[in-house]
């Protein structure tokens, strides 16, 4: 348990191609990052107007992209959408929506979740059991979860928001790759009823992470204090404009479920032919569980290919889509240069 007003930084994350150099620094160039789990088909970029960049964002601007995202998402109405430069920067101001108290994070799961709670003043702790959560003041879940790709039931986490509400505390759950995952379970659509906050990322579906977008879903009074906590312009003008085409766009989303859905499978398939067993996921990144994960985790980085690996098990790994048919191809390289060394107990020694 981290006590409240103990922070620490969090730097366990995928995605640094920083931290790969380092690992790695005779690896062949460029690294094929299957590190995230970041589209890597990201939306097509389009003409900005020039007033995207020169000018202050308009605020009938922001309407219609909250509007958008309602839509998109399944939230009850605009005024029950906070727009943020990422969900990131949500979290701590998401947290402090309840007094400060005893935060449960259900885990393993994405590190920032535990220190956004110790930000607002918790003592937090993590939990691997669902029923823990009940007996908190905050409760945050990752639905579905990352890296494991678990999903908690609606009802569940129905049933614990109306528990934790009652005693003014607050649920958080973390969609960010409902996107990809089964919309029925999303709770976006419950966001008027209190002591509920739902978390939407803009950039892990459509693979834009560097625009910096994402949202609150919540009731009207806890967004309205979200976004007058972020103050006028929080979101640029390039974001917002990217935002509007893309949440709207309907056709492309259906064509990328349905191109991830059969990549998921082929990585799986690909996978599995060298004796890794996929065991969880999304569509968008594969997690399995191996003795020698620490050794293939070293192997494929020696060739240029970053997985992702966890301080908190060292037989676990996630594994994200290759960007395009060369990517595949140094994937599957690696793997075979890989298993054509030495025995899997020498490795893992």
């Amino acid at each position: 348990m981290t006590p409240a007003g103990k922070i620490e930084t969090v730097d366990d994350h995928g995605g640094s191609l920083g931290r790969a150099r380092a690992l790695f620094p005779q690896a062949p160039q460029p690294f094929v990052d299957l590190s995230t789990g970041i589209n890597p088909h990201s939306y097509p970029l389009f003409d900005l107007p020039a007033t995207a960049f020169t000018r202050l964002p308009e605020a009938a601007r922001l309407e219609e992209l909250k509007k958008a995202a309602a839509e998109s998402y399944g939230a009850p109405a605009a005024a029950n959408v906070a727009a943020a430069p990422g969900t990131q920067i949500l979290l701590p101001r998401v947290m402090a929506q309840a007094s400060p108290g005893r935060a449960k994070v259900l885990g393993p799961t994405y590190a920032e979740h535990f220190r956004g709670a110790a930000l607002a003043g918790h003592s937090v702790e993590e939990t691997s059991d669902f029923n823990d959560l009940f007996d908190s003041d905050i409760a945050v879940v990752v639905n579905p979860n990352n890296p494991d790709g678990r999903v908690t039931a609606r009802g569940k986490l129905l049933d614990l928001a109306e528990t934790l509400a009652r005693r003014g505390g607050l649920l958080v759950v973390d969609e960010a790759f409902m996107d990809v995952g089964p919309k029925a379970q999303s709770l976006a659509g419950d966001v008027g009823r209190p002591g509920l906050v739902v978390l939407k990322s803009f950039g892990k579906f459509f693979g834009l992470a560097g625009v910096r977008l994402g949202f609150a879903l919540a009731e009207q009074g806890v967004a309205a204090r979200l976004e007058a906590e972020l103050g006028p312009w929080a979101v640029s003008g390039p974001a917002l404009e990217t935002g509007i085409g893309a949440l709207a766009d309907d056709t492309w989303q259906e064509a990328m479920l349905d191109r991830l859905a059969g990549e998921s499978e082929r990585l799986d398939k690909l996978l599995e032919s060298f004796g890794l067993t996929v065991i969880g996921g999304t569509s968008l990144y594969r997690f399995f569980e191996t003795p020698v994960a620490q050794a293939l985790f070293v192997a494929l980085g020696r060739n240029g290919v970053l997985l992702r690996n966890f301080s908190w098990s060292r037989s676990a790994l996630r594994c994200g889509l290759p960007a395009d048919e060369v990517a595949w191809s140094r994937l599957q390289e690696a793997l075979v240069a890989w298993k054509s060394r030495k025995s899997f107990k020498e490795l893992a020694s």
